[in-house]
């Protein structure tokens, strides 16, 4: 099985720093990227709250317990609260799957809604530009 489409690059984004993004459309529905977890302890987040993993790590775990840096594109995708992606956590195999919620012309910058919701309205740690 791939784990990530060959066409996925990044570049500077219009949301700020990086983006990732797709030199070929992507059709809704299909998988995107199929991303590896490295799972640490949740007594470790005040550690990483410390870094600059800060920004990149996610919540991880049936109970929220964990914190997972999301190998791949994964920790790489910008948010938005009307994205074109959401994702879906595999607690068993350590994978965070991105799927396409719409037609994504080729080009466009791929987001998710942070709040791991495509609708939520959470307030983020950081202003968006």
């Amino acid at each position: 099985m791939q784990q990530s489409r060959p066409s996925l690059f990044i570049a500077p984004s219009p949301l700020g720093g990086r983006g990732v993004f797709s030199s070929e459309p992507i059709i809704s529905g299909s998988i995107i990227e199929i991303c590896p977890v490295l799972v640490v302890p949740g007594q470790d987040r005040p550690h990483l709250d410390q870094t600059k993993l800060h920004d990149y790590y996610f919540i991880w775990g049936v109970n929220d317990d964990h914190c997972g840096l999301v190998l791949g594109f994964g920790s790489l995708y910008n948010h938005a609260y009307e994205p074109n992606v959401e994702y879906e956590p595999d607690f068993e195999a350590d994978t965070l799957t991105f799927y396409a919620l719409k037609n994504i012309p080729a080009g466009t910058e791929i987001t998710v809604n942070y709040s791991g919701d495509p609708t939520g309205k959470i307030e983020l740690w950081f202003e968006e530009k």
